[in-house]
């Protein structure tokens, strides 16, 4: 069995560096063990709305920013006992992945004030990744976050093609391979 998954893997880095993967995010479903079982692939890539939210000065800021790469957006709130969990696996990855066609983008949705952000940040050892804040959950309302952890993967166009609710183990091997095969099989 171990060496079908291996197989597996294999075959969908393949198809990345050839190019299908970027038509086809289901080639994705194969990847999906653990934690990434929750991982939802679209069948389609699905619109995400043009609604900004903030950084940590107040100034606005928009996920079109990040249009031409991988994006792992992370809704969370600092009150959020799963979020604390999962937050330094999403720090991991984007240590490993982060650039020019990867990012973890997170954004505290409700009221989280930037003084508890940094504060949440520091208890869990995370210093790579942004303070965005969506203080009046107008672009988690749009994009449907009933609850919290919910991290929705975007294309390089901004399209949504997978969401994960729930914590998950954002460093284990099943996402990092996912990662891998979104980006080009680089890291």
């Amino acid at each position: 069995m171990r060496w079908f998954r291996f197989a597996v893997l294999y075959t969908c880095l393949g198809l990345c560096a050839n190019g299908a993967l970027a038509a086809d995010p289901s080639a994705l479903e194969t990847m999906r063990e653990g934690d990434m079982r929750k991982l939802v692939i679209h069948p389609e890539p699905e619109a995400v709305p043009d609604i900004s939210f903030v950084d940590a000065a107040d100034a606005e800021v928009s996920l079109d920013q990040y249009r031409g790469k991988y994006v792992l957006v992370n809704f969370w709130a600092t009150w959020c006992a799963p979020c604390r969990k999962e937050m330094p696996s999403l720090s991991a990855l984007q240590a490993e992945f982060g650039g020019d066609d990867f990012e973890v983008v997170t954004i505290a949705t409700g009221r989280n004030p930037v003084a508890g952000m940094r504060r949440f940040f520091e208890e869990v050892g995370v210093d790579n990744l942004p303070l965005y804040r969506d203080p009046k959950q107008q672009l988690a309302r749009q994009m449907a976050v009933l609850a919290l952890p919910v991290s929705v993967i975007l294309d390089p166009e901004g399209r949504e093609i997978a969401r994960l609710m729930g914590d998950a183990d954002w460093h284990g091997d099943s996402a990092r391979a996912i990662v891998s095969a979104l980006v080009g099989g680089e890291s």
